[in-house]
């Protein structure tokens, strides 16, 4: 087209095509379709991988399978159930409807009309996809349901076993929520369906609908209405499952007045599901109505109102009387669920005066007893055994027993492994060739005496350096390729013949710290462990899985390399046994020569009837935890809980090994059914495996947290609540924090028994007061098939007055021997740490010991030291060098000269044997005098801190400051006169 001169005219630019847009939309929903299935193939196959390298393809299969088959089931009947309910809607609407256009109805029947069936696809789709997932969810319960085993054990209610409980009752409560749900989905999409296209119409007095409509929705309300007539049934056995009242399960007006009540509702229910199904051939919905009329009224007046009557009137009045028996249920069932029942129970004197041959029997069983912190000498294990900034260890370190060269009996040994920590390495070192194939491992444990210190107060090592040295020796190089710290992935191996690149054992001047190549000896990993990711088509795989493409890209990865991912040993364990809740403590050991970890597993329910909820993350949280449960937990709140499983997993293959530890348990029996095989029996269990064994600290908490008030056992007592015990605030934590004191693994001997065993203890206080009312401890000895296990309480009289840890931590840090001792040390700059407060029973009584570190400010490379034990029983206070000093000046042992004066001073000075050098000051001398005997004792009290002589030093010390108090009278006096 051209103007009047001929001059032809731009084109104008035209709109986007109605083509172009219709290509694009599909387009952008297919691709986006295909990366969510991509995405989902790409998981279930790198599982696939995964659960084959570790020998537990079996597991992932039946999971799977399971979760597929439930997908598919519970999608296709509940979309067909709501599909052909819309399809006979439609096909019997009328044939002639009123066309309005200020008809909403007619509006929605222009509208959907020309695109029903593709809205049909859809809608068929989104609801089989969703139920599906749903019911997918859902394969444990169904699993339990198929494999339930009994527990031997009947509810005092309805006599039922409590496998009912635990297996049974969770799947039929599913059920019957999932078909309720179906059928009240079904019955509002039939109710638009026949609005929209006239089988409901909206006119005159109220809606009006046809003949077909009203029989449809008939029979669909009847199906709802059976339906809760059979929720109605499962309700009466969820009262011994809720909690809520006094105490969980059913008291005396679910008794009394709810289970009644169900049980008419249940016959109400059916009667009215009756006469909606009747009314398909009386045509009237008359009845039907009268009777949903009756059913909301009954559930009303008897499910609600009768119980709060009888609740208000009856019980209330009476209620110790009343709830009594229901109680004795909760308590009975509770010790039961948590393994407490057979927690024996022992009057404990405390007595804090013994003679001389009493205190000497008693504490010489016990200087073994661990003094290092756990939670405070991580650093003096990075600082002496790190090597290099690469390697890190816990903040917190593990408690274990080896029975070393030239001890008669296993020694309490603090343990950790030597994990590679990439955060440690310089910048310039961080990339991916580094991170995922140079820096692969960690190397070696390093361990140490928990009862020794060495010259400095540094830890005295059993397992040092690398190569790995010391009094715990391995069979082969102690490489840790899958624990605590390890990266998120690592690609190793390397083609036979070729130059190997991983980092293993470091020389003076490693590389990346002034060193060259030469400066560290590099490996090639040749376990088991880890999926071969040579093919192209498992690289493409891990390099969408973890958004790398590196993994194709790179040369380093080649037809010999395994990838290793999933590698912190609790997570494998989770693993492979998804119904197992994890310990959140797993420790490294040496076993037959190998390092592993050991975790504990547990099966729990929170369905065991009459049995007290407790959420697990409230009743594992302590300092160490931060607050927070560190446990795998796959519910917070359980009724009923086994440390059923040991599991060990291989720092250097990764690969997992389940072993039977609770052979009566009924949920692992039940488990052991659905997956065949993969729980070893117990009997296999070595005995190298078996020494490094211990009760469960999670597990400990748990029953710990029961038995503040499930100690009670009669009724009564335990309703008034008068004897309710709680668990003492950690007094080394921050003084802002509240957090809970740990149990603590140590070695003690608890009455009755001639020698110290490997045990986990607490300690209780009275609810709402700070003195020690139970020591509790468990014998976590597994080689000790008989005891371990057995938890015993020793509980102390109403009336005595124990100091419990707060106090004691008061008192020792307050001692005036103690903290003259201390002195030149604050004086200095450093900084004091207090270590863990050990509680122990003594000779009819309770020992206190508490080591102290000092570590120096604002300097790098420091770690803490230990410097002193402290030691308190009764009113005295000792301190040393090492316990055995520290208990002989508490309990006046002290072997010094004849002259010993043991009655000379208090506090730390209590007890000492040696005597003074010059003459105690008397109220004849003047303040002058006063004030240089004052100055000679302060010298000869720092020649004996010269000489390491600690108990002549704070004798020294306490008569400084006697010698300064009388000054101050003698000046006082002569200003009166």
């Amino acid at each position: 087209m051209s103007d009047i001169f001929g001059t032809p005219r731009p084109r104008e630019p035209r709109p986007p095509s109605g083509r172009r847009q219709k290509v694009l939309v599909p387009t952008l929903i297919t691709l986006a379709v295909l990366l969510f299935l991509g995405s989902i193939f790409t998981s279930v196959w790198t599982d696939r991988l995964w659960f084959k390298s570790v020998g537990y393809g079996e597991v992932f299969r039946s999971v799977l399978f399971t979760r597929i088959s439930m997908f598919v089931a519970m999608g296709l009947i509940f979309g067909l159930f709501v599909m052909v309910n819309l399809y006979l809607a439609y096909r019997t609407r009328p044939q002639s409807v009123p066309a309005r256009r200020d008809d909403p109805a007619y509006r929605y029947r222009l509208a959907l009309t020309p695109i029903l069936k593709p809205i049909g696809i859809g809608v068929f789709v989104i609801l089989t996809a969703f139920s599906g997932s749903v019911g997918a969810s859902h394969w444990d319960t169904f699993k339990m349901w198929r494999n339930g085993t009994s527990f031997g054990t009947k509810d005092p209610q309805f006599g039922k076993d409590v496998g009912f409980y635990v297996f049974d009752y969770p799947w039929w409560r599913f059920v019957t929520s999932f078909s309720f749900a179906m059928i009240i989905v079904t019955v509002l999409a039939v109710v638009f369906v026949n609005y929209v296209y006239g089988g409901i119409r909206i006119a005159g007095r109220g809606p009006k609908l046809t003949r077909a409509t009203q029989i449809q929705l008939s029979v669909l309300v009847g199906l709802g209405i059976l339906t809760r007539a059979v929720s109605y049934y499962l309700d009466r056995f969820g009262l011994l499952v809720s909690n809520g009242g006094v105490v969980d399960g059913a008291a005396f007006t679910d008794v009394n007045a709810r289970i009644p009540a169900k049980n008419i509702l249940i016959w109400v229910a059916i009667v009215c599901a009756v006469l909606f199904f009747a009314s398909v051939a009386i045509r009237s919905w008359a009845l039907p109505a009268i009777g949903l009329g009756l059913l909301a009224v009954t559930s009303i007046l008897l499910g609600a109102v009768w119980p709060a009557i009888m609740q208000g009137f009856q019980v209330k009045p009476s209620e110790p009387d009343k709830e009594g028996p229901y109680i004795a249920r909760n308590i009975e069932a509770t010790r039961q669920a948590y393994d407490v029942a057979d927690t024996e129970v022992e009057s404990y004197s405390a007595k804090t005066e013994l003679t001389d041959s009493e205190l000497a029997a008693s504490a010489e069983s016990r200087v073994s007893t661990r003094l290092l912190d756990p939670t405070l000498i991580s650093d003096a294990f990075e600082q002496l055994q790190q090597v290099r900034g690469y390697y890190s260890v816990p903040t917190t370190l593990d408690v274990d027993r080896y029975k070393l060269p030239g001890d008669d009996t296993p020694q309490d040994t603090i343990i950790a492994a030597r994990e590679l920590d990439l955060s440690g390495l310089q910048s310039s070192q961080r990339n991916w060739a580094n991170d995922h194939t140079v820096y692969t491992h960690g190397y070696g444990i390093i361990a140490a005496r928990g009862n020794q210190r060495g010259e400095n107060g540094e830890p005295v090592f059993t397992a040092k350096d690398i190569p790995q040295a010391g009094e715990i020796t391995t069979k082969v190089p102690p490489r840790i390729y899958f624990g605590e710290k390890s990266p998120s992935y690592s690609i190793v191996g390397r083609p036979k013949g070729a130059e190997p690149i991983e980092v293993d054992i470091p020389r003076s001047g490693a590389a990346g710290e002034g060193g060259g190549k030469a400066s560290v000896t590099q490996n090639t990993y040749d376990g088991k462990g880890g999926v071969p990711i040579g093919g192209l088509f498992n690289k493409m795989l891990y390099a969408f899985k973890f958004a790398e493409p590196n993994i194709v890209l790179s040369s380093r990865v080649n037809s010999d390399s395994k990838i290793l991912y999933d590698r912190e040993p609790r997570d494998r364990v989770k693993k492979v046994a998804p119904w197992l809740t994890v310990d959140g403590d797993s420790y490294p050991a040496v076993v037959d020569g190998r390092v592993v970890w050991i975790v504990d597993g547990y099966t729990t329910s929170n369905s065991y009837p009459y049995s007290q909820h407790r959420s697990l993350r409230e009743a594992t949280a302590d300092t160490l935890t931060n607050g927070e449960s560190q446990a795998a937990l796959p519910t917070d709140q359980v009724n009923y809980m086994r440390n059923s499983v040991k599991a060990v997993v291989d720092a250097y293959d990764g690969s997992v090994k389940l072993y039977e530890w609770d052979t009566k348990d009924p949920v692992l029996k039940t488990w052991k059914k659905v997956f065949p095989g993969i729980v070893e029996p117990k009997a296999s269990i070595d005995q190298g495996l078996l020494e490094h064994l211990r009760y469960p600290v999670d597990l400990f908490k748990v029953q710990r947290d029961v038995l503040q008030r499930y100690h009670v056992t009669d009724a009564q007592a335990f309703y008034n609540d008068d004897q309710r015990w709680k668990v003492p605030e950690d007094p080394t934590a921050p003084s802002s924090s509240t957090a809970l004191q740990p149990p603590y693994y140590l070695s003690t001997a608890t009455p009755g028994e001639e020698s110290p065993k490997f045990s986990l203890t607490s300690v209780y206080l009275p609810n709402k007061r700070q003195n020690l009312a139970a020591f509790v401890s468990v014998n976590s000895e597994a080689t000790d098939t008989e005891d371990y296990g057995k938890m015993q309480i020793l509980q102390l009289s109403s009336g005595s007055q124990v100091d419990g840890p707060s106090q004691i931590a008061n008192q020792l840090q307050t001692d005036n021997g103690v903290t003259q001792a201390l002195l030149p040390f604050k004086q200095a700059g450093t900084d004091i740490q207090y270590g863990n407060l050990l509680t122990l029973p003594v000779g009819g009584g309770l020992l206190y010991v508490q080591p102290v570190y000092i570590k120096r400010q604002a300097a790098e490379g420091t770690y803490p030291q230990l410097q002193y034990v402290l030691a308190s029983f009764g009113d005295n206070v000792g301190f040393g060098n090492t316990l055995d000093e520290a208990l002989r000046v508490a309990l006046g042992l002290d072997e010094g000269t004849p002259d010993a004066n043991p009655d000379t001073g208090t506090g730390g000075g209590t007890g000492t044997g040696t005597p003074p050098a010059t003459e105690t000051p008397t109220g004849d001398q003047t303040a002058s005098q006063l004030l240089d005997q004052a100055n000679e004792y302060y010298e000869q009290a720092q020649k004996a801190l010269k000489d390491g002589d600690l108990a002549l030093y704070q004798q020294r010390m306490d008569q400084v400051g006697q010698a300064v108090t009388d000054a101050k009278k003698a000046v006082d006096e002569a200003a009166k006169k």
